[in-house]
């Protein structure tokens, strides 16, 4: 005699933690693949390979979804920056890689750094989410190496730190903003190596006591980084007062 329950195929439920894990994966594709405005609930449903209502069972909305697909980003991010730097010694390597990775994420990952700064940093909420958090999180790093410089005397102490990450990210937002507009390209490698040099030149110590050649170096230093970073993005560069601008090609611009 059989029982009732004979012959049935045993159910295996997913845990919660890996529904969840799957309906962010297939979010993270489609909102690559079409954008925040046209990804529609039922196209990462279908993708996930859920209901479209069991997506609501984990998350409230699609912008919910948006704010959790860009939360594990990041924490990917940090993790891997973590990982990396502990092999990175030196001030100046330590600090270019970490502008050197930003832009390199921006450039492999185009589709959700738009969404980020189109889509979510512009939100009334985002100064409460976690992605908020993790932002500070992301950018405290690179100030962490800054006071490192400053501690080992290689940097000048009374440069206001908030000014240097404005720079810094500032820098990169504005060199690879029609990048992501989908107009033209960059190179990381390039870019990077020109931001991280006008950065130490402002904030690197004279190596004798300041006088006016001294002066006259960190200026030439500094409009010499300025006009590389102008050469990258196909820019020309502003005229210094009392100089002939170079053009790229070595000769003279006027």
């Amino acid at each position: 005699m059989t029982t009732g329950t004979a012959g049935r195929r045993p159910v295996f439920r997913l845990s919660r933690e890996r529904r969840m894990a799957d309906i962010m994966s297939a979010a993270r594709e489609v909102f690559r693949e079409k954008g925040y405005e046209e990804a529609l609930i039922s196209d990462i449903a279908e993708r996930a390979d859920v209901v479209e209502g069991s997506i609501y069972r984990y998350f409230e909305n699609k912008r919910d979804l948006l704010v959790k697909v860009i939360e594990d980003w990041y924490e990917g991010m940090l993790s891997d920056y973590d990982q990396q730097l502990s092999g990175i010694s030196g001030t100046r390597n330590r600090l270019r890689f970490m502008i050197w990775r930003h832009l390199a994420t921006v450039h492999e990952d185009p589709a959700l750094c738009q969404l980020m700064f189109q889509h979510l940093r512009t939100g009334e909420d985002y100064s409460r989410t976690a992605v908020h958090d993790l932002n500070r999180k992301y950018t405290r790093r690179t100030l962490d190496i800054v006071r490192e410089g400053i501690a080992s005397g290689e940097f000048r102490a009374d440069m206001p730190l908030r000014l240097v990450r404005d720079m810094i990210y500032g820098c990169v937002e504005h060199r690879t903003w029609a990048y992501l507009r989908g107009e033209g390209d960059f190179d990381p490698t390039e870019t990077a190596n020109a931001i991280v040099d006008l950065v130490l030149a402002g904030l690197q110590k004279p190596a004798v006591a300041a006088n006016v050649a001294d002066e006259s170096a960190l200026a030439d230093r500094l409009e010499q980084a300025v006009e590389r970073l102008e050469r990258l993005s196909g820019v020309p560069a502003p005229r210094a007062a009392g100089r002939e601008a170079t053009a790229p090609d070595g000769g003279s611009a006027g």
